[in-house]
């Protein structure tokens, strides 16, 4: 490999490496709690995204996590009217 070559392999991983920390360190700038009653009992989990309605699919879809059983119940847990919703932003 040439000198030139290595010096732009390097600046493109450089610059893969800056995009993905940059990414990661903003990709949270919402956050919710979704609080759910599925099958009796009820559960609140928190989850974060770029957009409130990510936010609030994040939580919604922890809060089902430990929940449902099976596809079924997880679809229709991931469905369900939350009882409760809080979300802030920052």
């Amino acid at each position: 490999m040439k000198f030139s070559a290595k010096w732009v392999v390097a600046l493109a991983i450089a610059l893969f490496v800056s995009y993905i920390v940059y990414d990661t360190t903003t990709a949270a700038q919402v956050s919710c709690e979704v609080c759910l009653q599925f099958e009796g009992e009820t559960v609140c989990r928190k989850g974060a995204g770029r957009t409130e309605a990510e936010a609030r699919k994040s939580a919604q879809e922890s809060t089902c996590g430990g929940n449902a059983q099976g596809m079924s119940e997880s679809i229709a847990c991931q469905n369900a009217v939350p009882l409760s919703v809080q979300c802030a932003t920052g």
